[in-house]
């Protein structure tokens, strides 16, 4: 969320930062109802300060025996306390539909995210390995080992579209994912391993900018409990409403866990095979830092990520986001995107983002400066370290073997019993 005292001070920069995410001017909006905000607030004070003024000259009057001073100031009471009630409920509107439109409102792109109208303008800045050069290359579900452990049309009469039930030797690679990165970011990055809830209330998903704008990209219970799009919205509100020490951040924390997404809008795309699903598995990780570390750390989380993919000699590029690509919450993105040879392109497999203060003023979390001063708002980031379906893909689309064999990563083999390739059966060998 933004901060009206900035924009009070500064509308023209606010618009001209709103501009290069292609989003209109809205500082003379936001303004007008902060004036009419405020001025009720003020409103309200005067009448509360002349009601309290009369309230004391009443029983003077009274002990006088002047009863017509009496009366008017006992009505003026009266009139006065009704009016501080009035302006009170206009403010308290005010304040809402302000704050409501405050969170309508995405974040204000770095300096140095670059200027672009879509992901044809992003800049990419980093590549990795050599695309794997496969004779007639299949895509993953279309290889002859793993067809059997891969199964969408019993998914399909359980669920639905957009969902698959994994057997055997492939869920037990895609299970040998999840812990190899969770160890990896446990053992050699430092994360703070957490397990978290999937199901979190409306509070939760305001504070990471779920809510109010993406409501129809997540699912949500007949008790009103909401299912998460991913571990970002757990781990980032563990601390909402909190003034932590300076002394104790950055906090790292990592988590595996299910993740829900309903996937509006994306009606035709990527229908075949796992790469766009309902439900699915990610590894997530959030730091809650400074605002003078926040950079850093996001080059940091970069790492991280990047780390998984080369102990998984997977082929990736990084590109950073143009400012009419980044997700709503984000001042710069990088995105890491994995190659697959069955598609002969690079697909997303992890975006690492520095949000600044933007979901902190929504969670109302500060830390206090150790060299003394008022508490300030933390910054947040969080990134995929990775997708664990899509990162199954990639290691399966890149093993793959002319018999129909997938050769599996030499990192997995001790999360697998030693066992070195998936067989063109289906089997672990």
């Amino acid at each position: 969320m933004h901060d009206i005292k900035a924009i009070r001070d500064n509308p023209k920069a606010f618009d001209a930062a709103l501009a290069r995410r292609g989003v209109s001017s809205m500082s003379s909006s936001l303004l007008e109802i902060d004036t009419a905000r405020r001025a009720s607030i003020l409103a309200a004070e005067t009448a509360q300060a002349d009601q309290n003024k009369a309230s004391k000259s009443v029983g003077a009057a009274r002990a006088s025996g002047n009863i017509a001073e009496f009366e008017r100031l006992r009505t003026l009471v009266g009139e006065k306390k009704a009016e501080v009630s009035e302006m009170n409920a206009k403010a308290k509107e005010l304040d809402n539909k302000l704050t409501s439109l405050l969170m309508s409102i995405e974040n204000l792109a770095s300096e140095d995210t670059p200027d672009g109208e879509d992901e044809d303008d992003n800049v990419e800045i980093h590549r990795w390995g050599e695309p794997s050069e496969i004779n007639n290359p299949k895509e993953h579900f279309e290889i002859q080992g793993v067809k059997a452990g891969m199964d969408f049309e019993t998914a399909g009469r359980l669920s639905g579209s957009r969902f698959v039930v994994l057997r055997g030797a492939v869920a037990r690679i895609h299970r040998a994912l999840a812990q190899f990165m969770i160890d990896v970011h446990v053992d050699e990055h430092g994360l703070w391993e957490t397990n978290t809830p999937v199901l979190v209330r409306d509070d939760a998903m305001y504070g990471t900018n779920q809510l109010p704008k993406f409501a129809e990209d997540s699912y949500q219970t007949t008790n009103g409990w909401w299912l998460i799009p991913t571990s970002e919205v757990t781990l980032t509100n563990t601390v909402s409403g909190q003034t932590l020490e300076e002394t104790d951040l950055p906090i790292r924390m990592t988590a595996h866990s299910l993740c829900f997404r309903s996937e509006a809008g994306s009606a035709g795309k990527d229908t075949s095979g796992m790469l766009r699903q309902h439900q699915f598995e990610k590894v997530e990780m959030v730091s809650i830092t400074t605002p003078e570390t926040s950079l850093d750390e996001h080059n940091r989380m970069t790492e991280c990520a990047k780390a998984i993919l080369e102990k998984l000699d997977l082929a990736y590029r990084i590109v950073v986001l143009c400012t009419g690509d980044i997700g709503f919450g984000s001042k710069k993105t990088h995105d890491l995107e994995v190659w697959l040879p069955g598609q002969n392109t690079y697909r997303e497999i992890s975006s690492v983002s520095v949000c600044g203060d933007f979901q902190a003023r929504r969670m109302n979390t500060r830390f206090k400066p150790k060299g003394g001063g008022k508490p300030e708002f933390v910054h947040t980031l969080n990134g995929s370290g990775l997708a664990v379906g899509r990162c199954l893909i990639a290691v399966l689309e890149n093993g793959q073997q002319d018999d129909g064999s997938v050769h599996l990563p030499e990192v997995l083999h001790p999360y697998l019993a030693g066992k070195m390739h998936l067989s063109a059966e289906g089997k672990l060998v």
